[in-house]
């Protein structure tokens, strides 16, 4: 559904949903070099922002999750594919470190990156920063869990997924190994 923009509504305010139907708006994002990573970027919207001016802790969630789709459609494991795999993912558990406020009309810069693809879980680490001077707002990082679409019961990621994330994982899980040892 094309959605009309006048020529007073900023790109910038337009809801993620009308923001897709305009291909000058969303191909700015992209997958790098490492199909494990994604950036992306866009300014935050008034409905965003609560009764203290800054962006509303929930809307950090919603940012990640966006991204990971994002990620997922540009990298060619979006919800098709999932579809031919017999599965879906859900998110286990999120877990939100803030550290600076964004406000209203702010430029956001978004990495999202997979760490780990194990078992029946995959993990990401989403990270926002802003524009204007690089700092970083928050970082999210979600876990994920690879479910059947026949009965919604935890089920092995695709091969095809673990063995591209098996490098990452090996890092991730040697890193946290090498953390709880100190």
């Amino acid at each position: 559904m094309e959605v009309a923009r006048s020529p007073v509504t900023p790109p910038e305010l337009l809801p993620y949903q009308s923001r897709a139907t305009h291909s000058d708006l969303f191909d700015n994002g992209r997958v790098s070099d490492d199909p494990l990573e994604y950036s992306d970027s866009w300014r935050v919207r008034q409905y965003e922002v609560d009764a203290y001016g800054h962006v509303n802790n929930a809307v950090y969630l919603n940012y990640a999750e966006e991204m990971a789709a994002r990620h997922a459609e540009s990298s060619g494991f979006g919800a098709a594919w999932a579809g031919a795999h017999g599965g879906s993912w859900v998110i286990r558990r999120n877990e939100v470190d803030y550290h600076a406020p964004a406000r209203f009309g702010d430029e956001l810069a978004l990495t999202v990156k997979v760490e780990a693809v194990k078992g029946t879980r995959g993990q990401r680490r989403t990270t926002i920063r802003r524009v204007s001077d690089g700092r970083l707002l928050a970082e999210v990082f979600t876990e994920w869990v690879w479910v059947r679409s026949s009965d919604g019961r935890p089920a092995p990621v695709p091969e095809e997924l673990v063995q591209l994330s098996a490098a990452a994982t090996r890092v991730t899980l040697k890193g946290r190994s090498l953390h709880r040892s100190r």
